[in-house]
């Protein structure tokens, strides 16, 4: 009998499923190895399943998504986060920072029937997590490689490179020395491919904090191009403002 797998969302925008699926032929091949019992992106619909491992997408916004992902770790052997949402929050993290009902008041219509939490919150919050995969979106390889680690019994192996590492491999110009542009490089795990430094923007941090980064330094080259202290809490207060390395770096620059 295959390993069975399962693939869940809660609050996100769907684009870590989305990379799944755009994997194409990886994803076909690893369906010859698992039984999807649920991925409601593609298809598979079985939420209540008892499998070998859960893919997990987005972040817990609502009483419901709590009770639904502890359901989710009791069927389940094995609970992987992926992406930004699921491993930090997410963006929509940025209305822990406010008062979620005047969000709330300012958008809907009806605010009376919206049901929420204050706050946006990680995966591992709420249950324990076995292993996290970062990005936003996520690497599609990331995942499968993780998949098929976990499937051999083999704990996958967590990205330590730095954004900076991967540009370098690119013979890619650097954009802060070179353009004086803010980039959040030096901080933040590689796994996107020097996306954004590959066409003269800045890093956004959408991979996270790496090992060992020195906030503090990337901080005062911040300020010494003469980017205001509001926005270097912006740089750090975006994909992953729940995180205890960035929201610490943000803290120290907010002066509101």
């Amino acid at each position: 009998m295959k390993p069975r797998l399962a693939v869940h969302k809660f609050s996100s925008c769907d684009g870590c499923q989305l990379a799944l699926l755009n994997a194409g032929e990886p994803l076909l091949q690893l369906s010859e190895f698992v039984t999807i019992t649920h991925f409601a992106e593609a298809g598979p619909l079985d939420p209540d399943a008892n499998v070998d491992i859960s893919l997990v997408e987005g972040s817990i916004t609502t009483a419901h998504d709590v009770e639904r992902i502890k359901r989710i770790r009791e069927q389940s052997r094995l609970v992987i986060t992926i992406g930004a949402c699921a491993t930090s929050g997410g963006l929509q993290a940025l209305r822990n920072y406010a008062a979620v009902g005047d969000w709330v008041a300012g958008v809907y219509a009806h605010p009376e029937y919206i049901q929420t939490l204050p706050t946006s919150t990680p995966i591992r919050d709420h249950i324990r997590v076995d292993f996290e995969i970062w990005g936003c979106p996520v690497n599609t390889q990331q995942v499968l490689t993780a998949v098929r680690d976990l499937l051999s019994g083999v704990m996958p192996v967590e990205e330590s490179n730095k954004v900076c590492q991967e540009c370098k491999r690119r013979h890619y110009t650097c954009v802060m020395v070179s353009q004086g542009v803010a980039c959040m490089g030096p901080v933040t795990r590689a796994g996107c491919g020097a996306l954004c430094p590959g066409v003269g923007r800045g890093c956004y941090g959408c991979y996270g904090p790496a090992e060992n980064c020195n906030t503090e330094s990337l901080s005062r080259q911040f300020q010494s191009q003469g980017v205001a202290a509001a926005e270097i809490v912006r740089h750090y207060r975006y994909f992953h403002s729940t995180n205890e390395t960035f929201s610490a770096a943000a803290k120290v620059w907010d002066t509101e």
